[in-house]
Order: structure tokens, then sequence, then C-alpha cells
């Protein structure tokens, strides 16, 4: 179930934690006391317009063809140099592989396709064989590893990838089509998450690209952007920073100011100043991605409500909630009305999550709550389409247990008991009863039902979410501590023995010290609890030692610890 791998924490009785949204942001001063399912990372990059496919490499890359970075399919400019004798043939000739491998998976042909690339992996590992290992082994071996990376199979692209790298460290940088086979290298060993091989790959293109055309030539956007991409993925920000900044320089002086070929390395930019906090700067290339599109496009267009999605983005980082509140509605409304993308889509739906999460955050939960029932109402018409055609997609838990989050954040207790239990019952059905997706809408339901004081229902229903837990992510994981915090706080009211008690805070304790440190809130918050057990068991020694600690966290959250 889709729903299982996009999950957030069950809500906990005394420590709610923030979003990370919000994370660095004046915001945060208020908690939020509830979270939302299928909401664990916020980032700006909802889907937008000019996002690449698989085949945005072109064979043209080969013939000295720049690859727009445009907002919408690849265009290739013309070489600038001419193949030398017997060149241009064999160029054809791989163009024609690529064309006809991409024209078998678009068809949805994938097993001729598959055919296709293991012939020619055939006939170039006999070449080898024999003792060729040149330029042009080593691109047919580029086409056939971009063919199999289309197709999904990552195994034979590391396989291709390791032998087209001992082929290409043998050949000299002179050679003609070198530069874009490293490229497209680079970029296959990024999508694998190699980033260390990714940037080898780039860093040997670019070095031979800036001999050949100069360290302004438009030809090298699409190496520095591969580059700042891996860098950036790999923890190396300020070098990421840097190529983005020289690509959009380059585009700037050959494409002017306000070119849509900006949009991508802007975007880029802005997105990995938000990742190392540095919202404040961040502000300007997603302003400069708003202007843009306006300026070609007009207010009214789809592109330019994705683009203020970014800038609502950046507005919750620099405190302002009105105006990424506003951000955001305009943006709903601007890509509803052009048609942009269907009510429907993935992407309308998590803006309006996001924006219902912080109309919760700033204390406007009733409008946050007419949002997710929006998206409970869109999802219901949409799975009606499905079953009419015979298919059961139960999508609308996702939302069913969204909205009864805040019916809990508002004390609707019956209300939100109802939700969660349909929801339950759904996923019943659909999961199998040990899935670890199950136990979100079941610890909801939990606090529900502790609420409504069902406090024996309640804890079994804790009991079994640990139990699931525990088997799925094993003892010392974060979600079984979420899950012993629900259970801690039923069992308290039902008289539990202290001593069970004590056991399961030392177990959370364990837990939230290996994942937030040993001066976490959440840490300080388990501390006291051990506290007001202790004493309950007359265990003054430990819990004199246990005080030291506390004092300690007290300075420096700057809390009054009483007991």
């Amino acid at each position: 179930m889709a729903a299982a791998s996009r999950v957030l924490p069950p809500l906990s009785f005394n420590t709610f934690r923030r979003s990370k949204i919000f994370q660095s942001c004046p915001l945060q001063k208020k908690d939020m006391a509830c979270f939302f399912f299928a909401i664990q990372k916020h980032s700006c990059n909802l889907k937008l317009s000019y996002m690449k496919s698989a085949w945005d490499f072109s064979l043209h890359c080969a013939s000295r063809a720049f690859i727009s970075v445009g907002p919408s399919e690849t265009e290739n400019v013309q070489s600038t140099s001419k193949p030398e004798d017997g060149g241009e043939d064999f160029e054809r000739e791989l163009q024609e592989l690529f064309d006809e491998v991409k024209a078998m998976i678009t068809m949805g042909n994938k097993q001729d396709a598959e055919d296709l690339l293991r012939a020619n992996y055939g006939a170039v590992e006999e070449r080898m064989n024999a003792g060729s290992r040149g330029m042009e082994e080593a691109a047919l071996i580029d086409v056939i590893a971009l063919g199999f990376m289309a197709l999904g199979d990552l195994k034979i692209v590391a396989s291709l990838l390791g032998m087209l790298t001992e082929v290409v460290d043998s050949l000299t940088d002179d050679e003609r089509l070198l530069d874009p086979v490293l490229v497209h290298m680079g970029s296959m060993y990024s999508t694998m998450g190699k980033f260390d091989k990714s940037v080898l790959k780039y860093q040997r293109a670019i070095d031979i690209m800036e001999k050949k055309y100069g360290k302004n030539s438009v030809f090298l956007v699409t190496p520095y952007l591969g580059m700042a991409k891996s860098l950036g993925s790999s923890g190396k920000a300020t070098e990421a920073i840097e190529f983005y900044n020289r690509a959009i320089t380059i585009l700037e002086s050959s494409r002017g100011v306000e070119s849509e070929d900006l949009i991508v390395p802007l975007f880029g930019l802005g997105n990995i100043l938000i990742q190392e906090g540095k919202a404040m700067e961040a502000e300007t290339p997603f302003l400069r991605i708003l202007n843009i599109y306006t300026k070609l496009y007009g207010e009214y267009d789809g592109r330019v409500g994705m683009a203020m999605c970014s800038l609502a983005h950046v507005k919750c980082a620099l405190g302002n909630a009105d105006e990424a509140i506003r951000l955001y509605r305009n943006a709903l409304r601007v890509i509803k009305d052009s048609n942009y993308m269907a009510m429907d889509d993935r992407t309308m739906e998590k803006i309006r999550i996001y924006l219902a999460e912080l109309l919760h955050l700033v204390g406007r939960g009733k409008e946050g709550r007419e949002l997710l029932e929006e998206c409970l109402l869109i999802t219901r018409r949409a799975e009606g389409k499905e079953k009419s055609r015979g298919k059961e997609h139960p999508s609308s838990v996702t939302h069913m247990i969204n909205l009864a989050t805040s019916l809990l954040h508002s004390k609707n207790y019956p209300e939100a008991e109802h939700l969660l239990r349909t929801s339950l019952q759904i996923m019943a059905k659909t999961v199998k009863p040990d899935d670890q997706s199950i136990t979100f809408p079941m610890l909801r339901l939990a606090v529900t039902l502790y609420h409504l004081r069902h406090d024996e229902e309640a804890e079994q229903l804790a009991l079994e979410a640990l139990r699931i837990r525990k088997n799925a992510f094993g003892k010392d994981s974060l979600p079984v501590a979420e899950a012993l915090d629900c259970l801690v706080s039923i069992q308290a009211r039902l008289k539990t023995d202290n001593e069970m008690l004590l056991e399961h805070l030392k177990w959370m304790l364990r837990i939230q010290e290996k994942e937030f440190g040993c001066e976490s809130e959440e840490v300080l918050e388990t501390l006291k609890k051990m506290a007001f057990y202790l004493d309950k068991l007359g265990r003054k020694p430990e819990k004199l030692s246990l005080q030291k600690r506390l004092s300690v966290l007290r300075m420096k959250f700057k809390q009054r610890i009483r007991y």
C-alpha cells in the first residue's frame, strides 16, 4: 500500500516533534500537536515542469550538441565541429540505436529493447575480447548502459559502468567523443547514488571541455549542473553552489538574464541554499524563477503556480507564515484555474497537505481541516472511478488519518475515532496483519480512545502496535520508542506496575539517546517521567543521579522542573 511508505510518527501524549519544514524558523516557538500522514520531506521540488526525464541525455551530445536546460523538452543545438573521417557514419549508427531503443521503451516494448541491447552488448564484448578497447567500444557501451538505465536494470548498468571505466581510463583526453560519454557516466553514477564516482567523471569531462571550448562555453552547462547535483548529494554544498553559479553566469551571458534556461540552475541553487539553512539567500533564486515564468507565460499559468509553491517554502523557513499561506493559496488557485494538472494529481495533493499543516501550526486548524476534507473528497471520487474499472486503491486512508489527526488536535474525539476505525478496516483488507503501515492509524486510535477513557482497548492497540513495530524495525528503533511513549501514557492511568512502566521508560530513553542525542528535549521529557516513577518506588539514589542530568538539561532549555 502506497501509504505505508509515506508516513509520519503517531501522536505522542506529551512531546510533539515539530515538522521539519519549520525547523530553524521563528514559527516553531508554537508546537504543532499533530502530524500529517504522508509528509516526510518538505522540499521545493514539487514535480516542476522542467524536471528532466530519463532520456534527456540525447546522444546528439556526442556531436557537440548542447542539451538545453529549459523547462519542457531537450533542445539540441547543432554541432560546432565537423566529425573526423568515418566518424559521421559511426555516430549516425549510434544515434539510430539509441533512438530505436528509446522508441521501444516508450511504446512499452521493453523486452524487445532489452533483446536489442543484449545483442549489441554481445557484439561489443566480442570486440573487446579480441583486444579492441577504443573510443568506439566506449561509445557503444555508453549507449547500452543508457538503455538499461531507462529499463531500470541497475545491476547490469553497474557492470557496464565498470567495464566502461576500464576503457575510458585508458583513453587520452583528445578522443573526440570522450567528454559526452564521461558526462553520461557521471549522470548514471549519480542516479545510482555513487556520487564520488559521479564527481570524478564529471570533473574529467569538465577539464576536457574547458580546454576545448573555454570556461564560458554554453556546452559546460550540462556537466556543471550534473557536478553540482552530485556534490550537493554528497554533502559538499559549498562546491555545489559554486557550480550552480557558474552555470547561471554562462546562461545569463549567452541566453539573457530572463531566459527560461535559467530555471533549472536557479532551482537547484535555491534548494541547496534551503538545505543549508540559508533561507534568506534562497529567496532570490526562487523569486527569479517566479518572475521569469510570469513574464514568459503570464501570471495565470500553472508554472507560475508551481514557482509560488517554491517561494512559499522559503517564506516558511524565514518565519513569514502569513505570506507563505497567501502564496500557497494563490498557487492552488492558479494551478486549478489553468488546468495545469488534475485535481487528484499527487503534486496537488502534496501542496494541499503542506498548506493544511502550515495552517494548523499557526492555529488556523479549521481552515486546515477544510483542505484535508477536500483531499479526502477528491481522492474518494478518484477511487470511485478506479472501482468502476475493477481496481481497488484505498488511497483515501491517508487523508482519513490526516483528518482524524486534525480532529484529535481540536479535541473532536468521536469523529476522529470513526475515521480511524474506518481506515483500519480498509487497511485490514489490503495489507497483511503484521504490516508496519497499519500501526500508524492503530496508534492514533489508541490516542483517541485514551482521551475517550476507553483505556483497556487503547492499551491493546498500543501493545499490538509495539509488537508489530518491534518485529518490523527492531527493538531499538525510533518507531518502537514512539509506540512505547503511547503505551506508557495509557498504562499509567490503568495503574500498571510501576516497575514495568520504569522499564518501558528506560527502553525508550535508550532509543532516544541514540536517535536524538543525550541532551535532546525528547530525552528531557523521558527523564522527568523516570524521576517520577523512581520517587514512587522509593529508589532515591537513582533519582538523585537522574536529577543531576535534569539540572543540566533544565539550564539548556530554560525549563523549570518540579517533582
